[in-house]
């Protein structure tokens, strides 16, 4: 099979976070050259500027040719492929695919960055001699750092473009690509909102504990992923953040369906234009004191109002950090697991529903249970599921724990002999992710 050839690539979007990122993505590892559509040629001449920052390296400008869409019909004329990343809204994907339709010709290569929305019904917008050029390529942000790209085919797309991008990916772009099937936020959002989300209802039920900064302090790096939940929240959007579990919740209908709600608190940030980093306030806020030190807010559910971040210290998590430090990671899962307190009980029994519901979805959205593992340590930088099982000392024990710790309605709903049968072991060694901080 020949090894495909990307010269020039047009990204529509190219001024937005992940437009600009994969941008540099393209530019750098790519060596292409990449056209740059903005709204206006202003915000595509600024972009620049973040594009270099994101790969940090100076030397792609040359490549990078910045313009607006009175450009689009030349720059798609001259592509080997065509990205879209703009707005995740159908509708404003559907009035560029549009255009797009008019201007691609049979050998270009059409990609979506969509994070969930249905890569088929993008590719319907497209005449059927185009579908088997579309194709779904979820990047990670940041991508520089987070490698997993998403390969979405759709029933059109062409097994040979398929193969030939998944070796572009990993053997060009140095991408963590894995192939998975086109179903509502695909398989690596699916798992990690569905682990943030309940991070978020329990917020919500704990609010008179503290709320949002006490359960990010529950699941810190002690417990196997690099961002808290709710910081993550806060890190992607939360008005992106919605969109996502709505997808879900709207499309799905598997035992966790109830779990892709959205607390009226929630909502109400939204409303207010609360959105996270992106608006310098949602979840968590940061401002300046008059001295010129930094002060950490977090959004208190009771009171309605900031507050400054509490610094909690749950005995649970500083015994598992002081076994953690000289390296004795079976007495921090043995601390984990005695601790009978409600904050080391909440972090158990989410490790323990993470790593069944990702065994559950990634037969059905991925093709195998080692994509769950690929998702979730290259696109979250989180323990992977089996590599969780491995650190409580493996199936065996996993098994026993659930049975314990999870009530017998929820075991039958999931089915859980079968589930814990498609327990493999994990390619990613546990003690990197698990850390005394």
């Amino acid at each position: 099979m020949g090894k495909i050839v990307i010269k020039t690539v047009t990204v529509i979007g190219a001024n937005g976070t992940m437009g600009s990122n994969i941008t540099g993505i393209f530019a750098s590892f790519g060596g292409a050259k990449v056209y740059m559509i903005s709204r206006t040629l202003d915000k595509s001449i600024a972009a620049i500027e973040k594009v270099v920052k994101s790969v940090k390296a100076d030397s792609i400008r040359s490549k990078l040719i910045p313009g607006d869409f009175s450009m689009l019909e030349r720059c798609v004329k001259d592509s080997d492929i065509v990205f879209e990343s703009i707005a995740e809204d159908f509708k404003v994907k559907q009035e560029i695919n549009q255009q797009l339709a008019r201007l691609v010709t049979k050998n270009t290569i059409v990609c979506t960055g969509t994070s969930g929305l249905s890569v088929t019904h993008l590719s319907e917008i497209f005449p059927p001699e185009i579908r088997k050029n579309f194709l779904g390529m979820h990047f990670y942000n940041p991508p520089y750092s987070m490698t997993l790209c998403e390969l979405i085919p759709t029933k059109y797309t062409s097994n040979k473009l398929l193969n030939d991008i998944h070796a572009y990916l990993t053997g060009v772009l140095y991408r963590t690509a894995v192939i998975v099937k086109d179903s509502p936020a695909f398989l690596g959002n699916r798992i990690g909102f569905y682990f943030i989300n309940e991070a978020l209802i329990n917020s919500e039920k704990f609010k008179y504990n503290g709320g949002i900064d006490y359960i990010d302090a529950i699941f810190g790096q002690f417990s196997g992923r690099s961002m808290a939940p709710l910081i993550t929240s806060d890190f992607v959007g939360l008005d992106v953040h919605k969109a996502i579990i709505d997808n879900i919740k709207n499309n799905t209908s598997d035992y966790t369906n109830s779990s892709f709600v959205s607390p009226e608190f929630f909502s109400q940030l939204i409303r207010n234009g609360k959105l996270g980093r992106k608006t310098r306030g949602g979840l968590y806020k940061q401002e300046l004191r008059e001295d010129g030190t930094k002060r950490y807010l977090v959004y208190d559910i009771d009171t309605k109002e900031y507050r400054d971040v509490i610094a909690y210290r749950f005995p649970f998590a500083e015994g598992m950090k002081k076994s953690l430090a000289v390296g004795d990671y079976r007495s921090a899962i043995d601390i984990l697991v005695d601790n009978k307190s409600i904050e080391a009980e909440i972090c158990l029994e989410l490790l323990l529903k993470y790593v069944l519901y990702s065994l559950t979805v990634s037969i059905d959205v991925g093709f195998n249970v080692n994509a769950a593992d690929d998702v979730m340590a290259m696109g979250f930088n989180w323990c992977p599921p089996m590599a969780v099982v491995d650190a409580f000392s493996g199936s065996d024990r996993f098994a026993d724990l659930a049975k314990k710790r999870l009530s017998p309605e929820y075991l039958k709903k999931i089915n859980f002999d079968s589930v814990i049968a498609n327990i493999v072991p994990s390619k990613y060694d546990f003690r990197r992710y698990f850390k005394a901080k």
